[in-house]
């Protein structure tokens, strides 16, 4: 199975505003199957849409905080397998999301590029290397 590695921060934002948001819970559950898939033999688990949804509500939303700080984490940790590096890692994804956030509301889509482009960089190298 081949992993999509063209996601695009521009594509995401045109089309969270053409569906009211419902794309943006797709994009992170395809995120989530994604890493699932590249990082198997890790054993961790990004956890799917539904626990993310229950879970963000309930907490009012600190969840969905450490889901993305956890996902920059695995990515991260599993860079090194497919002979890569990321300087960003979840420490960073959740500083732009939370102090970001005050630097004219663009921290969050920063925090979710560079989720793009390190799932980009590891979904091209999981292919590549699977004959993909």
């Amino acid at each position: 199975m081949q992993i999509r590695e063209d996601r695009s921060l521009v594509t995401y934002i045109v089309l969270n505003i053409v569906t009211c948001g419902i794309y943006g819970y797709y994009f992170l559950y395809k995120m989530a199957e994604d890493a699932n898939i590249i990082c198997a033999d890790d054993g961790k688990t990004t956890s799917g849409l539904v626990t993310f949804i229950v879970l963000s509500f309930v907490t009012c939303s600190l969840y969905a905080l450490y889901w993305y700080y956890s996902l920059g984490n695995r990515l991260a940790e599993n860079a090194p397998r497919y002979g890569l590096n990321f300087q960003e890692n979840g420490t960073t994804i959740l500083l732009w999301y939370v102090i970001g956030a005050c630097v004219c509301g663009i921290g969050p889509f920063v925090a979710m590029y560079i989720l793009m482009k390190n799932m980009n960089e590891l979904a091209h190298a999981y292919n590549t290397q699977n004959g993909k």
